[in-house]
């Protein structure tokens, strides 16, 4: 399917790595202008630097989408740079994984930190709010666009040891649903994608037995890549999606069905 998006001003949360990368190539590689919201300026300017070589548009702002005042400053920044928003892909998310507690002889003996489930939940949750929040106003001004909020399969069966995450990523399949109904009547439509075990730096560090039964776990037999979650947002941004709205598309080989 041939996609085009010459005309689109397209920003990226967590543009600077992982599926945030493959995003922003295939994103350029259909013509939009794309503009990475990240907090690593070096991984930013890297990727950057590939499209521009090749021809493409883009560009990078250094921001924190926990921080209010970050990104109210990267959506003034863009407006100025590129004219108007007219796509949003909430990709940027983190991992601080723990057992709810731990219980030895009867007793509490460790478990997950307040520290690492309030981190947890203020970049995969309250930064997709602050993020969107901020940008719909633009939407709006261009007469419609397009919100991809990162969910995840763990959202709907949950994960051993990611109480933080799952409820992040459950929460963002809920906001996802109530934006579409919100925003649907102003042209702008809401998705979410829900991706299973993608190969990126984070698996590469995994041991080979749980790699191994990750994919055992897969009806289709290997992990996804960072373009599969990368084809996907891209489709939903698309016109060809323009009908497509409130909904979780998983990209997970079968892992749901497969469990």
């Amino acid at each position: 399917m041939h996609i085009e998006l010459t005309s689109r001003v397209a920003i990226v949360t967590g543009g600077a790595n992982g599926i945030g990368v493959a995003t922003a190539r295939r994103l350029a590689a259909s013509g939009a202008h794309v503009v990475i919201w990240d907090r690593v300026p070096d991984a930013g300017a890297r990727v950057v630097a590939e499209l521009t070589d090749a021809g493409h548009r883009a560009l990078f702002i250094a921001t924190d989408v926990t921080n209010r005042a970050s990104v109210e400053a990267a959506v003034a920044q863009t407006v100025a740079a590129c004219g108007g928003i007219d796509v949003l892909i909430n990709n940027a998310g983190i991992t601080r994984d723990a057992q709810l507690v731990k219980v030895k002889d009867g007793a509490a003996s460790g478990g997950m930190s307040e520290a690492d489930f309030d981190a947890v939940i203020d970049v995969n949750l309250k930064g997709v709010f602050n993020c969107t929040q901020a940008v719909v106003p633009y939407l709006v001004q261009r007469g419609g666009g397009r919100i991809v909020n990162a969910s995840s399969v763990v959202a709907l069966n949950g994960n051993f040891g990611q109480t933080n995450y799952v409820a992040t990523k459950a929460g963002v399949i809920g906001m996802t649903k109530v934006w579409a109904r919100e925003l649907g009547k102003r042209g702008i439509t809401v998705n979410a994608v829900a991706p299973g075990f993608i190969a990126t730096e984070m698996t590469a560090k995994m041991p080979a037995a749980a790699l191994e039964g990750m994919q055992a776990h897969t009806p289709v037999g290997r992990l996804g890549s960072p373009e599969d979650v990368a084809n996907a947002y891209c489709f939903l941004v698309s016109d060809q999606a323009a009908f497509i709205n409130g909904a979780v598309l998983t990209v997970d080989g079968g892992l749901v069905i497969g469990t």
